[in-house]
């Protein structure tokens, strides 16, 4: 028996097994990478698909119900703060709702606090109102936020010999005031058009408000219709969050008619 011939061919076998496992493994192998390329390549599908959906839900929710607000100047202290993110409730005079006295507003100030025609570059404007929208930038040079003292009707004095100012002939105790500041350096007495707001600013003396607009064509009302919606929350930095709560300032003055304002 030719013993050589048989480990010849059993060498042979051997080989050809071995060569046969390799391709098989060789084939496993790209077959497994394939597959985790598919699902490396889904799963980032998957998770574009999630982030757009969130972004479009953020923006939604901002556009209709609740939006972040950065406060960018000192006019509403102490209120507000400076780089504060206000919530503002869009929902708070959507369904027949007005504006009260001392409600802290959001509005856009355009042919009563901003001229008519200031247009911002559009490509700018769409990259400011986007981050705007979520609280990352400031907002619109068009923007502002003030509290309300007059309400269509009423007539707004400035000032009693107190110096506090008075709606529709009650003296208003204004505590929310910054601390030193008088309620007005400016004196007036004006009476709210119907549909329109007289809003000024916490901190009197540094607050661009209706007063400094007086002369102007408008005459610092703001209309109903350019009101956003109302600073119900402080969302952001964390140690400010809180709630904006109604002021009791004017609980004691009446409508113009002599009913309960």
């Amino acid at each position: 028996m030719d013993t050589e011939a048989q480990h010849t061919e059993r060498d042979r076998s051997s080989a050809s097994e071995t060569e046969r496992s390799g391709v098989e493994e060789r084939s496993r192998s790209v077959r497994v990478s394939r597959w985790l390329s598919w699902l490396s390549w889904l799963s980032w599908r998957r998770t574009g698909l999630l982030g757009g959906v969130c972004a479009v839900f953020l923006l939604l929710l901002s556009h209709f119900v609740v939006q972040p607000f950065l406060i960018p100047s000192t006019s509403m202290e102490p209120a507000l703060e400076v780089g504060d993110r206000v919530l503002v409730n869009k929902l708070a005079y959507r369904f027949g709702s007005e504006p009260r006295r001392g409600d802290v507003v959001v509005f856009d100030g355009t042919g009563s606090f901003v001229q008519e025609g200031v247009r911002e570059n559009p490509v700018s404007a769409l990259t400011r109102e986007a981050f705007a929208s979520v609280g990352l930038a400031e907002p619109s040079e068009t923007d502002f936020v003030k509290r309300v003292v007059g309400v269509g009707g009423d007539r707004v004095v400035c000032c009693d010999k107190r110096g506090r100012l008075e709606v529709n002939g009650v003296p208003v105790d204004e505590r929310y005031l910054y601390a030193g500041d008088a309620p007005s350096q400016v004196r007036f007495d004006i009476v709210v058009p119907q549909g329109t707001l007289w809003v000024m600013g916490d901190h009197r003396s540094k607050s661009r408000d209706s007063r400094d607009h007086l002369g102007e064509p408008g005459g610092g009302m703001v209309p109903l219709d350019n009101v956003i919606g109302r600073a119900d929350w402080i969302g952001w930095p964390a140690g400010r969050w809180s709630v904006l709560r109604p002021t009791g300032a004017f609980d004691r003055v009446a409508a113009p008619d002599g009913a309960h304002g």
